[in-house]
């Protein structure tokens, strides 16, 4: 259980990538994605939501400005060889909707994006995030697939693993297939550009 769940103070500092929380005469040293520090000024009063990270040698604070952020940040965490760095590096490609789009879509080219992320760490958050992220209210797994994302529960990915392909393997494959094509043919395609 985290000791400090929110802070309310006043922006003192802005740091490379974090802020100085001044809270009744305590600055707090907070970490922060790169929207939220850019929405941020010196003299703003603010309320953060604070993720502690405790190891032996640091005791780190990460803050967000909602509760929905805080909460995307700590399910990236869960997510093997994640760490805060990491997680806020994904947290700065985007709003956490379009993040949650993301996972939930299999789109590793926007996770990759993200500063440390590579291709098998992307692929890492895709498969274990993108049942339990949920995608933004007005989005369904249609609107994606029209739009030119990946539906993980499509049938051309079920295809896939039926044919032997890993979860991971069959959307990265189907990645580079239109997705607007009959899923038979998008199968084909994807086993065409594997070979």
């Amino acid at each position: 259980m985290a000791m400090i769940a929110t802070l309310n103070g006043v922006v003192s500092e802005k740091l490379g990538q974090g802020i100085v929380l001044e809270v009744q005469g305590v600055g707090y040293s907070v970490a922060m994605t790169d929207e939220g520090h850019g929405r941020l000024k010196i003299g703003q009063t603010v309320k953060l939501y604070v993720y502690e990270h405790l190891r032996e040698d640091a005791h780190d604070l990460y803050g967000f400005p909602s509760a929905d952020d805080k909460q995307l940040f700590e399910q990236l965490l869960s997510v093997k060889n994640v760490g805060p760095k990491v997680a806020l590096a994904v947290l700065s490609i985007g709003s956490s909707d379009k993040v949650r789009t993301a996972i939930a879509a299999g789109d590793v080219r926007l996770l990759q994006t993200a500063k440390g992320v590579g291709k098998r760490a992307a692929e890492q958050m895709v498969v274990e995030l993108r049942d339990k992220v949920g995608l933004p209210a007005a989005q369904s797994a249609e609107d994606l697939v029209s739009r030119g994302g990946i539906n993980t529960s499509d049938e051309a990915v079920a295809g896939l693993v039926a044919l032997g392909y890993s979860e991971t393997d069959a959307l990265s494959a189907l990645q580079r297939v239109d997705a607007k094509l009959p899923t038979e043919e998008r199968i084909k395609q994807a086993l065409r550009g594997a070979q």
